[in-house]
């Protein structure tokens, strides 16, 4: 009997700034890659899908990340960066409570900020912005924890959240979304 782990790939720049793909279509590439179980969760690019333990796809993270990439970035005719995690990896990462004692309220957000590397050693954790609309709470090698505080219902997001010297890529989902995207990963 096989075994086989399964993905959840967060994928950003989906269904954003005019770039709109369908679920549909991006099953359908994650598919041509030869990928299992491909299955999708909302608009916003959650992408789950198994491997065999033993493959090539399975041993090196890394490589499987680029082929990705490189494939939605050929079919699609822009760059999607892709966060890849394990379903006991997002379990973990929940299971911490990053935002023990942090209640999400009308003007409060509790983010997680998938990472496709660690933030920068300069960047100092906690960090709380110059203007205050938001607070970098905790993190770890690949997921930053981010409260959010709107002003007048909104909050535009700086263009690099966690300052110049991040050269990675981050995307973002709310933590109630990140439960909901775990819990339908689970399912086969």
């Amino acid at each position: 009997m096989t075994t086989t782990t399964t993905y959840i790939a967060f994928l950003r720049a989906v269904n954003v700034g005019g770039r709109t793909v369908t679920m549909e279509r991006l099953r359908a590439l994650f598919g041509e890659l030869g990928l299992g179980n491909v299955r999708s969760y909302i608009q916003s690019g959650n992408i789950f899908f198994t491997v065999d333990e033993g493959s090539a796809d399975a041993a090196d993270r890394a490589a499987l990340t680029r082929r990705i990439e490189e494939h939605l970035a050929a079919a699609l005719g822009y760059p999607v960066p892709v966060m890849l995690r394990t379903v006991e990896e997002v379990e973990a990462v929940l299971a911490a409570e990053p935002f023990a004692g942090v209640e999400a309220t009308p003007d409060v957000r509790l983010v997680v900020n998938f990472l496709s590397e660690p933030l920068p050693a300069d960047f100092p954790v906690p960090y709380t912005s110059p203007k205050g609309d938001y607070e970098v709470i905790g993190a770890d090698p690949g997921t930053a924890f981010v409260v959010v505080h709107l002003r007048d219902g909104r909050w535009k997001a700086p263009a690099n959240l966690f300052g110049p010297s991040f050269r990675g890529s981050a995307t973002a989902r709310f933590l109630h979304t990140t439960a909901k995207i775990l819990a339908a990963a689970k399912k086969s």
